[in-house]
């Protein structure tokens, strides 16, 4: 019994210390889509700063693929030292377990949250020479397409896939949906005519927007968004209450001992607070998270009670 005693007391002693320690060599953060992505620019831009603080490079590791499920999965089985993070996002974290008969990990059980990053709105994109200029004159012209609209998404399961899903069912009209691993490529797609639709975040396709290969018709907040103030709303097109965000945020496998997950959220909460990360952010139309990991994990709950609803409603399933 002395013997336990000591042990717990040497493990609660030495919890703090813990924390002081790490990191003691790179942290390693998994990134569930492709180079260049939304998630990609973000870990980026915090890294950058980050490693100052920890005295430690910030090491990227791109793993797109299964939605996200990949990437994540990767994450849940990483050793839980705070070596190994990932960024998680909607798709492989809120959504998944209502979609996929069987996933490789819990997100509940096998992920730790540890503090909301970002979360922005989608926009709907067509291909520049489709004939909508309006969502009015989108549903019109999608209800004539007698195969049914096809369209892209940043992978199976993601925001940008299920916000496409609530609005033709919302609108509705017929779809086709070809996934793709990532914002780049399904961007690319719509500039080249290959898909007729797509939602997802703005900065992925503002250049291809600036270049005329690509037209933007809405944004899935209830408000305009600061910089798109042009872009009128779904809600306000004619379909009132209509909201999608898009959101992600840090995790790191179960198990994880709390003082140093408590360590990194404060360091991340303290360098979004940076004015160069907060102007790097609001360019990209991100909108900054912050708060404890007990918040974000309150915030997941209750995207995970909303969103199960819907794809539960509108039936979307996945192998």
């Amino acid at each position: 019994m002395k013997s336990l005693v000591s042990l717990l007391l040497a493990l609660a002693v030495g919890t703090p210390a813990m924390a002081e320690d790490w990191p003691s060599k790179p942290v390693r953060v998994l990134v569930p889509a492709p180079a260049g992505s939304s998630l990609d620019i973000i870990v980026r831009t915090l890294g950058d700063k980050l490693k100052d603080r920890w005295k430690q490079p910030i090491v990227v590791d791109n793993k797109a693929g299964a939605g996200g499920m990949l990437g994540m999965d990767a994450v849940a089985k990483a050793a839980p030292d705070g070596h190994t993070l990932g960024i998680g996002f909607n798709g492989p974290v809120a959504f998944g377990p209502f979609m996929y008969k069987k996933m490789p990990y819990s997100p509940s059980k096998d992920l730790l949250p540890i503090v909301l990053t970002t979360s922005q709105p989608n926009v709907l994109a067509v291909p520049a020479n489709n004939p909508a200029k309006t969502l009015k004159d989108y549903v019109a012209w999608a209800k004539t397409q007698p195969q049914g609209v096809s369209y892209g998404s940043v992978g199976n399961g993601s925001s940008s896939h299920l916000t496409m899903e609530l609005f033709r069912s919302t609108a509705g009209f017929q779809t086709l949906h070809v996934p793709y691993a990532g914002s780049p490529p399904a961007g690319l797609s719509i500039a080249a005519g290959d898909t007729q639709g797509l939602f997802t975040v703005a900065p992925a396709l503002l250049p291809l927007v600036e270049s005329g290969r690509v037209r933007l018709l809405a944004v899935t907040s209830l408000k305009r968004v600061e910089g798109l103030e042009n872009l009128p709303t779904i809600a306000e097109s004619g379909y009132p209450g209509f909201e999608a965000l898009a959101w992600n945020g840090l995790f790191a496998p179960a198990g994880t001992p709390k003082a140093v997950i408590d360590r990194i959220n404060a360091d991340v909460n303290a360098v979004m607070q940076d004015p160069a990360v907060r102007a790097s952010f609001a360019k990209q139309g991100l909108i900054i998270g912050g708060g404890s990991p007990a918040s974000f994990k309150s915030f997941i709950d209750s995207e995970s009670k909303k969103w199960g609803a819907i794809i539960q409603q509108v039936g979307i399933t996945i192998e």
